[in-house]
Order: C-alpha cells, then sequence, then structure tokens
C-alpha cells in the first residue's frame, strides 16, 4: 500500500477572485436597477443565486453572501461571497434620454447629497485605522 497524492489545479475565473475562503466578484448593474432595485442572478461555486439589491444602492456597495464563497479544507466552514456593486453610467445617451436627465439636473432633484449614513470610500478607510 502506497500514499495517494492528489493534485488540485485552480483555474483563475475572469469574474472571481479568491481570497482564502472568500471570493470577490463584481456586479455591473445600470443607473436605473441602482435607482429603483431590482434582482440578479448570479454565479457562485454551488450554482446560481438571486440578490435584491434595494433601490438607492450607490456603487462600491457591497453584499455578503455568507457560505457561499470556497470549503475549508480542514472543517466544515465556507468562506464567504462577496459582490461588489458597480453603477454603470452610460456614456451615450438617446435625445430623450439626454432631455429626461436634463430636466431631473435643472429641478435640483437628482442632488450628490448623502443623508449622513453614506459614508465616503475614504472615509471608510480612515474608520478601518481609527
Amino acid at each position: 500500500a502506497g500514499d495517494l497524492l492528489v493534485v488540485i489545479e485552480e483555474e483563475e475565473d475572469a469574474n472571481i477572485k479568491r481570497e482564502g475562503d472568500n471570493l470577490h466578484q463584481e456586479l455591473y448593474i445600470s443607473f436605473a436597477e441602482a435607482a429603483l432595485g431590482c434582482s440578479k442572478e448570479i454565479p457562485t461555486v454551488n450554482g446560481k443565486v438571486k440578490i435584491k439589491i434595494d433601490a438607492g444602492t450607490q456603487s462600491g456597495k457591497i453584499l455578503r453572501l455568507a457560505g457561499k464563497g470556497l470549503p475549508s479544507l480542514d472543517s466544515y466552514h465556507k468562506g464567504d461571497m462577496f459582490v461588489h456593486v458597480n453603477v454603470w453610467t452610460p456614456q451615450k445617451l438617446t435625445e430623450e434620454q439626454r432631455k429626461f436627465f436634463e430636466s431631473q439636473l435643472n429641478s435640483g432633484e437628482m442632488k450628490a447629497e448623502p443623508t449622513g449614513k453614506e459614508k465616503s470610500f475614504f472615509d471608510r478607510v480612515r474608520d478601518m485605522f481609527n
């Protein structure tokens, strides 16, 4: 009787990055989906999962899917999947879209005014060191 050696090669995925047992994935949504909210299906290790994007979701929000990462080698524990939400801003607008956004801009109702609950990227980094 001898030893059995098993070699596992990990293939890199363009959309999912590994960090230990945790996985990170970028999710791009439209401005309308971010403003109104939506549902999206994302791939995980065990198949697709439907996630809910709340209305008013900001670019940079990170959603944590507990236990949807990779299994740990030494236990029954599974890592988490972190979904990094990015709001896609259109680069080319139709005339109708342009008029809509101009009317919203001129009305003053679509101002970038955080309510105080949201923190900027730099505020979050600063909080990590305090």
